[in-house]
């Protein structure tokens, strides 16, 4: 066996492979066989959810293929076994458990009440139309306020969002994308008003735009100018706030609208590779802003392949950022990765039993080296989350820290035969992918000819098929099911209240502003955007700091943007 640290096979050398693979095939000859005979196994062939074949067990031989250093030590290239030499030996990773519902009020209530739970993150979802960048009095917001996440129109709503909280010692995440550049200078604003220093803030902001186009169809502006505000963020804060992540480059949504394990990951890496081209066109150097960039992944019901999934991305993004983009610093080769278990595996039939579910998924997130997690609510398949919901998936992934061990031992799956297979067959699939996209012209090209959207409809259409067949098993649904079972759950209630307290402070703002200024800074604002050199963070910053809407930024720049349609997809 090779020295691990400097390089060669992870199998055996040739006369024991030799050896090995011979009493593997006498196995599978005699002992195999004959059991086979009297009790036949479940079925012909296995596959993982995501297609890769499984053989019936692993061995030295299966590593033949696997080099030493690509599976390394963990904080060192190519980052398979974990970003950091410790891992959860020094610090667990950060419980951020999302919240957003109502208005800010409200959403600060939900912050506090899990921070005082033993929460160490914030993760702050947005309604429909502040994800759509319309204020809350817009016709399209009727019905929609505080919805399904908190209604932010100005900064007054940020100031109560985040009142009584640090901003300098707690990590706050943001989910948003197509306006997300101007929560992200609300944020700022924020700070600055209270005299933060913008350097020791810590978090993220989404701001991927492309798996949208891709996957979760939230969009206002077409791709071009879309992924240049994606490029100021990245800029802005690689000048401004050194700790800051600007984007969370997401695979999550990319898996939610149905795609395979391989291309959640494999079309991330292709989102990545067209966001550092755009910031490397500026004249910025690659180690000057990929140490902050972030992702965010899903963890499915596999446990196995969601494990290999998580080490081989690392592996692909370390060489991509060195072999690709010319990187020098090791932090700008390290992936950092946001996790959340899948809200799509979450049933309303036995709802209790998605507990399990989301245990496990945690778990696998953990053993894959995630460094932040949010465990899903058991009632989520139908409202948002209660604060008993809550409670109990915050509690899930304290017990994972505290009382199962597995953070003891770095990687501690490590070396598995199956698993590191299963990581290498990873590897080697998302650089396919990457090669396909390279050939066909690049991302941007092939998501306005509908060829990501294509496989990710093709792949969710292939699952449902095995669901409503019971070829892919979902306990409570198609599997194990009760017949006449009743829902005796208490759901998250909507305030009927909400639209019209959040109508009174956008109206207040619109009266105390000076409107002649916000005039003036919308003018300037599409001067900015008109001159593709010039940065639209700063301007931004005035213009909500001075008590402009997300509606007055976002209409102003559809008069010069314009809307996207997408070319839809049979």
């Amino acid at each position: 066996m090779n020295d691990p640290v400097t390089g060669g096979s992870a199998a055996p050398d040739v006369e024991t492979q030799a050896a090995l693979a011979a009493k593997v095939q006498a196995w599978e000859a005699n002992e195999v066989a004959a059991f086979i005979a009297r009790a036949p196994e479940r079925q012909k062939q296995f596959r993982t959810p995501g297609g890769m074949p499984l053989k019936r067990v692993y061995t030295p031989l299966d590593l033949a293929d696997t080099a030493q250093a690509d599976i390394g030590l963990p904080g060192q290239y190519p980052y398979t076994r974990g970003p950091y030499p410790t891992m959860y030996r020094g610090r667990f990773w950060t419980m951020r458990q999302i919240a957003g519902f109502g208005t800010a009020e409200d959403t600060n209530q939900r912050f506090k009440y899990l921070i005082s739970q033993g929460q160490t993150g914030l993760s702050t979802d947005f309604d429909m139309p502040t994800l759509m960048g319309y204020d809350s009095d817009h016709p399209m917001s009727e019905g929609e306020v505080g919805r399904e996440g908190v209604a932010v129109d100005t900064l007054a709503d940020m100031e109560h969002l985040f009142d009584g909280i640090d901003l300098e010692k707690i990590s706050i995440s943001m989910t948003i994308n197509p306006s997300a550049w101007i929560l992200l200078a609300m944020y700022v604003a924020l700070a600055q008003k209270r005299g933060c220093d913008l350097n020791k803030l810590s978090g993220t902001v989404q701001a991927d735009i492309l798996k949208e186009y891709m996957a979760q169809k939230e969009w206002v502006f077409p791709i071009t100018p879309s992924v240049r505000i994606v490029r100021d963020c990245i800029t802005y804060c690689a000048r401004n706030m050194k700790r800051y992540n600007p984007i969370n480059i997401s695979g999550y949504h990319i898996s939610e609208a149905g795609s395979s394990p391989l291309d959640e990951v494999a079309f991330t890496m292709c989102n990545l590779i067209t966001y550092v081209e755009e910031v490397v066109k500026t004249g910025m150097h690659v180690d000057q802003f990929a140490p902050r960039l972030a992702f965010f992944f899903v963890c499915q019901a596999d446990f196995f392949e969601e494990i290999a999934k998580f080490r081989a991305v690392r592996r692909v993004y370390a060489k991509i950022m060195r072999e690709r983009f010319g990187a020098k610093n090791p932090e700008s080769m390290r992936l950092r990765f946001h996790c959340q278990t899948a809200a799509a595996s979450l049933t309303k039939p036995q709802y209790r039993i998605n507990i399990v579910r989301t245990g496990l998924q945690a778990l696998a997130s953990v053993l894959g080296g995630a460094q932040s997690l949010h465990t899903n609510g058991m009632d989520e398949a139908f409202a948002i989350p209660t604060e008993e919901a809550m409670k109990i998936a915050l509690r899930t992934q304290q017990i994972i820290a505290e009382e199962s061990g597995v953070a003891s031992v770095v990687d501690p799956l490590g070396g598995s035969y199956f698993l590191e297979s299963l990581t290498t067959q990873f590897e080697r699939d998302i650089f396919k992918v990457i090669d396909d996209v390279d050939r066909g012209g690049g991302t941007i090209k092939l998501i306005e000819q509908g060829w990501f959207q294509r496989r990710i409809a093709d792949f969710a259409y292939e699952t449902a098929l095995k669901k409503a067949n019971g070829e892919k098993p979902v306990i409570g649904v198609n599997k194990f099911v009760e017949s006449g079972e009743k829902a005796d759950i208490e759901i998250h209630p909507h305030d009927p209240t909400t639209a019209k307290r959040q109508l009174d402070r956008l109206n207040r703002v619109r009266r105390e502003r000076d409107n002649t200024k916000v005039a003036q800074l919308l003018d300037r604002l599409v001067e900015v955007a008109k001159d593709e050199r010039e940065n639209v963070m700063p301007i931004t910053i005035e213009l909500v700091a001075a008590g402009a809407t997300m509606g007055d930024i976002i209409e102003r720049l559809k008069e010069l943007w314009g809307t996207y349609r997408e070319t839809p997809v049979f």
